[in-house]
């Protein structure tokens, strides 16, 4: 006998959750009510709605994680996470409570207009945290920096050399003389702010690097070394936050999906396209668009790619190459035709997105082979 159909929308919270209810093919939504947010509150209200129906859960992707799909998961039952700037919304709305948005959320999940996230599993979402740990340790850094280049700028302090952030800068910032001995105070301290959040980065680099031996997609984050710009801390952050890039059967759904596409708004014989619609996950998209910065370039093989690419297999040398050859091209082409240096690049970014698939799925082909 087929079981019943009955969707449940959850609004999560940190202390509770707010559940309401929906019967495959009927018109009524009903309030559960509230429950804890905890596991054993949760397995009971899995267990007492379970009995002779297939439970269908929801809830929107926010602080609290990925926990309760995994629970529900395990416990035998349908659970998806959606993206909530993706949730609908009737314009004019002013009213917002936990108890409306969990019937809202019941409601699209049972019309199927919700859109669900990809979810890791507990050893990716580890490696995703580490490489954001040390987005936050990059920051961090050039927060200090500006606040030490700032005080520097304020005591018409100027550096005569090209790069700064050196063992020759930090040679003559012990140089500097200053009127007031409080000023010696100021700068020693943000000096070692720098220092301190230099090493913290550093360690951080040597922790992702001795993690990934353990990672199930190394393979990938090796692969994608091959491409000019991307070295190992930037194909490792561009996998942690991606995921499993096969998962999209197109490039231009990874192009739309780091929202590299442009935007667009048009009406009968009118078209009208603006930027880039930046949706999808920006720390990706940033991660791309650095590395299309090294298309400016002419296209060649420097000694630290080559080194990169001497372990690996023809065919992903083979893409990385063609990358080269027509994002400089591509590139080329744009400045010639007037566009802004950011538009150009932004535009090369996007065509980047494109040979990270290809070697994506390269790499899945060999290894299903």
């Amino acid at each position: 006998m087929e079981k019943h159909i009955i969707f449940v929308g959850l609004d999560v919270h940190k202390d509770t959750i707010a559940v309401a209810l929906a019967e495959a093919g009927g018109a009524e939504v009903r309030e559960y009510g509230k429950i804890a947010n905890t596991t054993a509150a949760l397995q009971r209200l899995a267990s007492k709605l379970a009995r002779g129906h297939e439970l269908r859960f929801c809830y929107e992707a926010g602080p609290c994680g990925y926990r309760i799909q995994r629970q529900l998961t395990a416990l035998g039952h349908d659970c998806v996470v959606v993206a909530p700037s993706l949730v609908p919304r009737k314009p004019g709305e002013r009213i917002k409570t936990d108890r409306r948005d969990a019937v809202k959320l019941v409601k699209s999940h049972r019309a199927g207009d919700l859109t669900s996230v990809w979810v890791p599993d507990p050893a990716h979402e580890a490696i995703r945290d580490l490489v954001r740990l040390r987005i936050i340790a990059v920051r961090a850094l050039r927060r200090a920096r500006q606040q030490l280049s700032g005080f520097l700028l304020r005591q018409s302090c100027h550096y005569p050399g090209r790069t700064t952030w050196t063992k020759s800068h930090r040679r003559w910032l012990a140089e500097l003389k200053f009127e007031h001995p409080v000023h010696y105070i100021v700068l020693e301290d943000c000096i070692t702010a720098v220092e301190e959040a230099t090493a913290r980065r550093d360690r951080l680099d040597r922790e992702i690097e001795a993690t990934l031996p353990t990672w199930s997609l190394t393979p990938v984050v090796r692969a994608l070394r091959s491409l000019r710009g991307l070295d190992l801390i930037g194909a490792a952050t561009l996998v942690a936050e991606l995921g499993d890039i096969t998962r999209f059967d197109k490039p231009d759904q990874l192009m739309a999906y780091l929202g590299l596409v442009p935007s667009e708004s048009s009406s009968g014989r009118r078209r009208r396209q603006g930027g880039i619609t930046k949706a999808g996950n920006g720390v990706a998209r940033r991660t791309l668009i650095e590395a299309a910065w090294t298309y400016r370039y002419p296209a060649r093989i420097s000694r630290a790619l080559l080194l990169r690419q001497e372990e690996l297999a023809k065919p992903i040398r083979d893409i990385a190459w063609k990358a080269q050859e027509r994002l400089c091209r591509r590139h080329r082409q744009l400045m010639r035709a007037g566009k802004l240096p950011s538009v150009a690049t932004v535009a090369v970014a996007r065509e980047l997105a494109g040979f990270v698939w290809a070697i994506a799925h390269e790499v899945g082909q060999n290894r299903g082979s």
